[in-house]
């Protein structure tokens, strides 16, 4: 339960430091680079992946794909965060697991029970609610946590492929894809230094690391907690989802004040519900 914990920390960290980032002039391009510097560093220490085994008959094209959808969608939860707050983005990052749910469905004829169709049911509404948001003299930037559920549900459907591949330790690939994504986000810092004129700072490099070690530590204690929960994957799939929805909607409005309508919280509540749900149809297969 202690590694389920800690990456529920982790992942709630990441939104809290990009919210804390704002206040000191950074750069979310920066930040999201010098992250995966350090995410690299230590997935190459604590996994030790055999780069050598990474040859042409791996599956480059999924690589690339993830590499460059990764930094992408940070970047988005990054505006996402800072126009939506911590609340709306966690919930809609959370919600983004009934994107491989549907196309297990829809894609794969995967069978689906009643309780899986019902979870569903629930989980648009719920979005919506969550989404909601008064227009007063701002315009409703919904677009950003609206990407971010979308971009995490295609990321999941694709590291799902790559764990199908055997040839390779998952942990290799998850090498190959963070150094895809460390090139793609250098090309753009290298892009805007030269074009847009920003400067490096010390402020982005300690807020990168501590995003880089952050969101390793996020991916570290999961697959931990999987390991721990090996005869039951759906305390931890619950626990992760659920988690971070409450521990991120406590953060966002107990610490950044962040308002939530009724409106919000019913839609926080149904999320909930529908995570419930869709958990219990997986152990009734």
């Amino acid at each position: 339960m202690l590694f389920l914990i800690l990456s529920i920390l982790c992942s709630v960290s990441v939104g809290v430091l990009f919210k804390i980032a704002r206040k000191y002039n950074t750069s979310n391009t920066q930040i999201v680079a010098y992250n995966y510097i350090f995410a690299l560093l230590l997935c190459y220490l604590s996994f030790s992946p055999d780069i050598t085994a990474i040859t042409v008959a791996a599956p480059w094209n999924l690589y690339i794909v993830i590499g460059i959808l990764l930094p992408s969608i940070f970047l988005f939860l990054a505006l996402s965060i800072k126009h939506m707050g911590i609340v709306k983005t966690d919930a809609a990052q959370r919600l983004s697991l009934f994107i491989p749910i549907l196309a297990a469905w829809l894609l794969f004829k995967e069978d689906f029970n009643i309780l899986k169709i019902i979870s569903l049911l629930i989980a648009l509404p719920a979005l919506l609610l969550i989404l909601n948001k008064p227009t007063d003299k701002t315009t409703n930037k919904w677009i950003y946590p609206a990407v971010v559920l979308l971009g995490f549900g295609v990321i999941d459907i694709l590291f799902k492929q790559i764990a199908t591949y055997t040839d390779l330790p998952y942990t290799t690939s998850l090498f190959a894809i963070f150094a895809i994504s460390l090139t793609i986000m250098i090309a753009v810092v290298i892009y805007e230094i030269i074009f847009k004129k920003v400067k490096l700072t010390a402020n982005n490099i300690l807020f990168g690391g501590l995003v880089g070690i952050l969101n390793f530590g996020n991916i570290l204690f999961y697959l931990k907690a999987h390991k721990e929960f090996a005869d039951n994957p759906s305390t931890v799939f619950a626990g992760m989802n659920m988690g971070v929805i409450i521990l991120g909607s406590l953060i966002g409005i107990l610490i950044f004040k962040e308002k939530q309508s009724k409106m919000n919280y019913l839609g926080l509540f149904l999320a909930l519900i529908a995570i419930v749900l869709i958990v219990i149809s997986q152990n009734s297969k």
